[in-house]
C-alpha cells in the first residue's frame, strides 16, 4: 500500500461541515440512499429522509421499535424497512417487513405526514422460525416481484420473493454452513442475463447459489470468509471481501485477483470503478479512508476519519457517517483539474493511464499524449515521442508533428509517423509526397516495396494514387509508379510512364489492347501521336478493332442500326503529323464498313489526301496541339494551304517515286468522287463545296469536271476546257452536254462561239462544227453569229459563207410565208366588216320553214335568232335570250376571252415566258395580238344572238 503512489483526485464537499441533522435524534442503526436521498432508520423506530447537503426532508415512523434494516429501491420509489414492532402474541415475532410508497404521502397528524404503507409481511412463521438478523439484500426484478434474502446468525439465508403488497409471496431457505455460530456477513446478487445468482459470505467460507436451478445450487469457491461490513459488489458483478491482509475479487469460478492492503477493512465500498476502504490502522490507532485506483495502482485520495458508522454513495459523491453524527462528503475532482495536477509534477504516464482508465474522449486523451510527446521531445527523446505523437493521429493537426521532424537526422521517426498516418487513411497528398520522398531520400527501396505493393493498401483510401506516381516518376522510381497505376486502374498514367519515360512503345500497345474498348478509345485519343509516329501499323490495327468490333450493334425497334463503336473520325487528331497512316487507317476502315454514321466526314478527310499535290505538309508540325480537338472535319484548311507558294501551285515533282504515288492517289481520289455519287443518289456522300475547293487548290481537273457536269454546272465544265485550251474536248463536252433532247443546255453552244470569236487565233474548223450545231437548233441569230466571230482577227468570211447562204435562204422562205398569211388575215377582216356592216344597215328576211330544234313545220308563235335558226317558243323552253345551236360555240369563245383578260394580269407567267423563249419578241407579239396588252373598250354586247322581235305573222317578221 505504501509503494503506491498518492493524490488528490479527491476533494472535501461543503467545506467539511456536514453533519446529521438535529432531528435524526436516535442512534443511527441502518442507512441507504437512492433516487436523490438518503435514508436513515434509527433505534426509536423512526425513519428520515435527508436531500443534498444532508439537510432533513421529511421523517415519519416506521416501526413501534427499532429500525433494523432499510433499503431504497431504485426502479420504483419505493422503501423497505425492517424493524420490531408491537408483539401481538408470544407465539409471533416482533420482526415484521414493511413496504412503503413513497409517491403516496398520507397525513398522520396536523404537522406531519407518512408515505403509504402498501404491505407487512411477518418475516418468521412456524415454518421458519426466528433467527438472528445480520444481513439484509433487496433485488428488484420485473416490477412489482421483489427478492429479498436476509442473512441469518444461524448460518442460513432466508429467502422471500413475490409481491409483498398483494401478499403473493413465496419463501425459502439457504443452507450456507452447517455450522449453527457461523452468521451471515455479506449477500450479494449477481444478475447475467437469465442467470441470477447470489454470494453469500460467512467468516469460514465464501459461497454461491444459483438460485435458477431448482432447488439452488450451491457451490463454495473459499474455505476462508470475513466479517461484517468487509463486503461489497464491484460494477461488474464481483463480490469484493477485505481481509486484514488483502482484498479478494471473487468471480462465479472462484478466487480471482487479489490487493495487498495492510490493516482491517471495517468498510468495503466501490464508486466508479475506485475501490472505497476504510482501514484501521493499528500503529496509529486511527482509522484511514482510501480510494484506490486499481488500474492504474494509485491511490485517488486518503484521509484520517473517525469512527465511521456507514458508507454511502450518493449525489455523484462518497457520504462517510460517523458514530458521533458527523459526517464526511468526498466529491471527485473534474478531469482537467487531474491533468494540471500531474502535469506539473510530469506523470504523464500516469495521466494517459488515467484518461484511458477513465473513458475519457478520445480528444481529451490525444490532448494528453500531445503533451507527452512534446515533454519527451524537450528531451531529446525522439523515439518515445514519436511513439505518443502516433498515438494522437486522427486527432492532432499531422502538420504539428511533421514540422518537427522535418530535420534530416530525425527522418526514420518521420518516416514511421507518415507510414502510420496513411495506415488509418487520414493521409492527404502532400503527405503521401513527404513519405515517398523521404524513402527516396533513404534509397530504403524494401520500405518503398511494402508501401507501394502491399495487398491490402492500395488504393484510394490509403495514399493518394496520383501523387504516389508523380513523386515516383519525379525519382526515377519508374517501375513502382506503373505498378500503382495499373492496380490502381490509372491508364492514362500507366501510358505516360511507358511511352514518355520508358520509350516502351509495344508493351504500350499491348496495354491498350487489354483494356475494354471504351477506356482503350479514351488512352488513344490521349496518346495516340506517340503510338502512330513510332507503331504505326499495330496502332492501326488497334484502331480497326475498335472501330470496327462485331456485335459491338444493337438492333433499334425501327431496325436502324445504332452503333455503339467510336467513330474513326474521333482519332483524326492523333494524325496530325502522319497523313500517310491516316490514309491507310481510313481505308482500311472504308474498306470494312460500308455504312458508317461518319461517312461524309471520312470521304471529306480522305479526298483531302487524295487530292492534296504533297503528304509531306510542312505547316503540320506547327499546328498547336491543343486545337487538335476542332479537326472533326477533315484535316483542315491551314493543312491544304500549305500545298501553295506564293499562290503557285507546286507541280515540281523531281521524285518519280513522288510522281508516281501523285498519280496513283489521283487515281483514288477520282474513284472516290465517282463511288460516293452514284445516279440514284440526290446527295453525295462528302461535302461538294469542301471538295471543289481542294480540287481548285490542286488543279485536279479530272475532279472538277465530274463535281460540275453531276451539279448540272454545264458552263464551269466547259470553262475548264477553255482555260486548256482542250478544243477537241470543249466541242465533245459541247455535243454531250447542250443536247436540249438528253436534258442539256443549248446555250453552252453560244458560249462556245463567244470563246471562239475572242480566242484571236485561226479556229476555222472548230468554228464550222459549232455553227453546225448552231444552226441546227437555231440557237443564235445570224446577225449575233456575225457580231461575236467579226471579232477574231484570223477568221476569213469563208468560213461562214454557206452558213449565211442556208439562213438568208431561210429567211426568204419565211418572209414570203408571212406575206401569204397577212394577205389572207386582211381578206377575212374585209369580209367581216361586211357582213358586220350589212348587219347594222340592212333587213334581215327569215324564209326557213321548219324548226332547228325538232324538224317539224314553224307556226306560230316562233322565235327568230340573228343567226338565221329559228325555232317554236316551246323547243326553246325557258332559255329565249340564245341560241341553242350557236350557244356552245360563243360561250366557249367566252371563255377563252376571260381566261386571256386573268393571264394578262399575270406578270409572273408573262416575264418567265419571255425568259425561258428563245425568241422573246415573238411572245410580246402574241400578247399583243390577244390584245391582252393594250385592250380597247367595246360597244353594247350585240351579235347574231340578239333575239328578234317576236311577231305572230306568217312572214317572220
Amino acid at each position: 500500500m505504501y509503494q503506491w503512489r498518492k493524490f488528490e483526485f479527491f476533494e472535501e464537499k461543503y467545506a467539511g461541515k456536514c453533519t446529521i441533522p438535529q432531528e435524526v435524534s436516535g442512534k443511527i442503526e441502518c442507512c441507504s440512499s437512492g433516487r436523490g436521498k438518503v435514508v436513515i432508520g434509527c433505534d426509536d423506530g423512526t425513519v428520515s429522509f435527508l436531500d443534498r447537503g444532508l439537510k432533513f426532508n421529511y421523517g415519519f415512523q416506521a416501526h413501534s421499535s427499532s429500525v433494523l434494516f432499510l433499503q431504497q429501491l431504485k426502479q420504483r420509489n419505493f422503501l423497505v424497512t425492517v424493524g420490531e414492532d408491537e408483539q401481538v402474541s408470544p407465539q409471533q415475532s416482533a420482526l415484521c417487513l414493511k413496504v412503503f410508497d413513497l409517491d403516496k404521502m398520507q397525513p398522520e397528524g396536523s404537522s406531519t405526514i407518512s408515505p403509504d404503507c402498501i404491505g407487512i409481511l411477518r418475516i418468521f412463521t412456524n415454518q421458519f422460525p426466528e433467527a438472528k438478523l445480520t444481513t439484509f439484500l433487496v433485488l428488484e426484478e420485473a416490477p412489482p416481484i421483489l427478492l429479498i434474502a436476509i442473512g441469518l446468525g444461524n448460518g442460513s439465508i432466508y429467502c422471500i420473493k413475490g409481491d409483498i403488497a398483494r401478499e403473493r409471496i413465496t419463501r425459502f431457505k439457504l443452507q450456507v454452513d452447517n455450522i449453527s455460530d457461523k452468521s451471515l456477513t455479506g449477500l450479494g446478487f449477481r444478475v447475467d442475463g437469465q442467470s441470477l445468482q447470489l454470494f453469500a459470505v460467512t467468516p469460514s467460507s465464501v459461497s454461491l447459489f444459483s438460485l435458477h436451478d431448482q432447488p439452488p445450487k450451491r457451490q463454495t469457491l473459499d474455505q476462508i470468509g470475513s466479517s461484517a461490513n468487509s463486503v461489497t459488489m464491484s460494477d461488474r458483478s464481483e463480490l469484493i471481501i477485505g481481509r486484514p491482509e488483502a482484498v479478494y475479487f471473487y468471480e462465479v469460478d472462484g478466487r480471482g485477483p487479489c490487493w495487498a492492503f495492510e490493516g482491517e477493512k471495517k468498510f468495503l465500498g466501490w464508486f466508479r470503478g475506485y475501490l472505497l476502504s476504510v482501514i484501521a490502522d493499528q500503529r496509529i490507532g486511527k482509522n484511514t479512508f482510501n480510494i484506490y485506483d486499481l488500474k492504474n495502482r494509485l491511490i485517488a485520495h486518503s484521509v484520517l476519519v473517525k469512527d465511521v458508522s456507514f458508507m454511502l454513495c450518493e449525489w455523484g459523491n462518497i457520504l462517510l457517517i460517523m458514530s458521533d453524527k458527523s459526517a464526511l462528503c468526498i466529491g471527485e475532482k473534474d478531469m482537467e483539474s487531474k491533468l494540471d495536477m500531474l502535469f506539473k509534477k510530469n506523470l504523464y504516464t500516469v495521466a494517459i493511464n488515467l484518461v484511458q482508465s477513465q473513458q475519457a474522449d478520445v480528444a481529451a486523451t490525444s490532448e494528453v499524449l500531445r503533451k507527452y510527446g512534446d515533454y519527451l521531445y524537450s528531451k531529446q527523446d525522439y523515439d518515445e515521442a514519436m511513439a505518443q505523437y502516433i498515438h494522437t493521429i486522427g486527432h492532432l493537426e499531422p502538420s504539428y508533428v511533421i514540422q518537427k521532424f522535418l530535420d534530416a537526422q530525425r527522418i526514420y521517426n518521420l518516416t514511421n509517423y507518415l507510414e502510420k498516418l496513411h495506415e488509418k487513411g487520414l493521409a492527404s497528398k502532400d503527405h503521401t509526397t513527404l513519405l515517398l520522398n523521404c524513402y527516396t531520400k533513404l534509397k530504403d527501396v524494401e520500405k518503398l516495396n511494402v508501401f507501394i505493393k502491399s495487398e491490402d493498401g492500395i488504393g484510394e483510401h490509403k495514399f493518394d494514387v496520383e501523387t504516389a506516381i508523380r513523386v515516383c516518376r519525379a525519382a526515377n522510381y519508374h517501375e513502382h509508379a506503373m505498378y500503382v497505376a495499373k492496380k490502381a486502374g490509372r491508364h492514362e498514367w500507366y501510358l505516360k510512364i511507358l511511352l514518355e519515360d520508358l520509350g516502351r512503345y509495344e508493351e504500350a500497345l499491348q496495354y491498350i489492347s487489354s483494356l475494354e474498348p471504351s477506356q482503350a478509345g479514351v488512352t488513344i485519343k490521349e496518346y495516340g501521336k506517340i503510338l502512330i509516329e513510332h507503331k504505326p501499323v499495330d496502332t492501326i490495327e488497334i484502331l480497326i478493332r475498335l472501330c470496327t468490333e462485331e456485335g459491338a450493334k444493337r438492333r433499334a425497334s425501327n431496325g436502324a442500326y445504332i452503333s455503339m463503336l467510336p467513330s474513326p473520325v474521333d482519332f483524326l487528331s492523333i494524325f496530325i503529323h502522319q497523313p500517310q497512316s491516316l490514309m491507310d487507317f481510313l481505308e482500311k476502315y472504308t474498306n470494312k464498313v460500308k455504312d458508317s454514321p461518319a461517312q461524309v466526314e471520312i470521304h471529306n478527310t480522305l479526298l483531302e489526301l487524295y487530292i492534296s499535290n504533297d503528304l509531306n505538309f510542312p505547316s503540320m508540325s506547327q499546328v498547336n496541339d491543343n486545337e487538335d480537338h476542332n479537326l472533326k472535319v477533315g484535316l483542315g484548311t491551314a493543312l491544304t494551304l500549305s500545298t501553295k507558294s506564293n499562290g503557285k501551285v507546286i507541280s515540281d515533282h523531281n521524285d518519280s517515286a513522288e510522281e508516281k504515288d501523285h498519280l496513283e492517289r489521283r487515281k483514288k481520289g477520282l474513284h472516290l468522287l465517282k463511288q460516293s455519287w452514284p445516279s440514284e443518289l440526290e446527295n453525295p456522300l462528302y461535302d461538294v463545296d469542301l471538295v471543289i475547293i481542294l480540287c481548285e487548290m490542286n488543279a485536279f481537273k479530272e475532279g472538277l469536271l465530274f463535281l460540275y457536269e453531276k451539279m448540272k454546272l454545264y458552263k464551269e465544265v466547259i470553262s475548264c476546257y477553255m482555260q486548256t485550251h482542250d478544243h477537241v474536248g470543249l466541242i465533245a463536252c459541247c455535243k454531250r452536254l447542250g443536247d436540249s433532247g438528253r436534258g442539256g443546255d443549248p446555250s453552252l453552244w453560244a458560249d462556245l462561239l463567244k470563246y471562239f470569236g475572242e480566242l484571236g487565233e485561226d479556229c476555222s474548223k472548230e468554228v464550222k462544227e459549232v455553227l453546225t450545231y448552231i444552226e441546227r437548233d437555231d440557237i443564235v441569230p445570224p446577225i449575233i453569229v456575225l457580231q461575236t466571230l467579226s471579232k477574231n482577227s484570223c477568221l476569213t468570211l469563208s468560213v461562214i459563207k454557206e452558213y449565211i447562204a442556208r439562213k438568208l435562204e431561210q429567211e426568204s422562205k419565211m418572209i414570203e410565208e408571212d406575206r401569204q398569211a397577212i394577205e389572207k388575215y386582211q381578206e377575212d377582216t374585209v369580209a367581216m366588216r361586211k357582213e358586220i356592216q350589212d348587219l347594222r344597215t340592212n333587213a334581215r328576211i327569215f324564209q326557213l320553214s321548219k324548226c332547228t330544234a325538232c324538224t317539224f313545220t314553224l307556226d306560230l308563235p316562233a322565235v327568230h335568232f340573228m343567226c338565221m335558226h329559228s325555232f317554236h317558243q316551246r323547243c326553246l323552253g325557258d332559255n329565249e335570250n340564245e341560241c341553242p345551236e350557236c350557244a356552245p360555240e360563243y360561250k366557249s369563245v367566252l371563255e377563252m376571252k376571260r381566261n386571256l383578260e386573268q393571264n394578262s394580269k399575270d406578270h409572273d407567267r408573262f416575264f418567265q415566258q419571255v425568259k425561258n423563249s428563245k425568241d422573246g419578241f415573238s411572245v410580246i407579239a402574241e400578247y399583243f395580238g390577244k390584245g391582252l396588252i393594250s385592250k380597247t373598250s367595246n360597244g353594247p354586247t350585240g351579235g347574231p344572238s340578239l333575239r328578234s322581235e317576236s311577231t305572230s305573222s306568217s312572214s317572220g317578221f
